[in-house]
């Protein structure tokens, strides 16, 4: 068994209130659960508005397919125009840990 896990620190565009932060984050969190089957959700700077961390979790049989997995998030995280990803930390845990 394999365990990946990804932490993006993001900095929104024009977002002037949390109202407005909850609006771009959380269809981010919604796509990543919907397209790849990820435990996803907002971990960190929950009372700034213009920064998130977004935390994810994938378990799978299979490095090769949890690293494609990871990476497929990362290109969708970083493809979204009304966020700036400042920093992924990638962490990856298998049977010998």
């Amino acid at each position: 068994m394999y365990v990946g896990t990804l932490s993006f620190d993001l900095l929104l565009g024009d977002v002037h209130s949390l109202k407005e932060k909850r609006s771009v984050v959380r269809p981010i969190v919604a796509e990543l659960q919907r397209k790849y089957a990820v435990s996803a959700a907002e971990v960190d700077h929950m009372d700034l508005h213009r920064r998130a961390v977004v935390g994810l979790a994938v378990v799978s049989g299979d490095a090769g397919h949890l690293s494609d997995v990871l990476d497929r998030c990362e290109r969708l995280v970083a493809g979204r125009p009304e966020v700036e990803l400042l920093s992924v930390r990638r962490r990856f845990h298998g049977d010998d840990d």
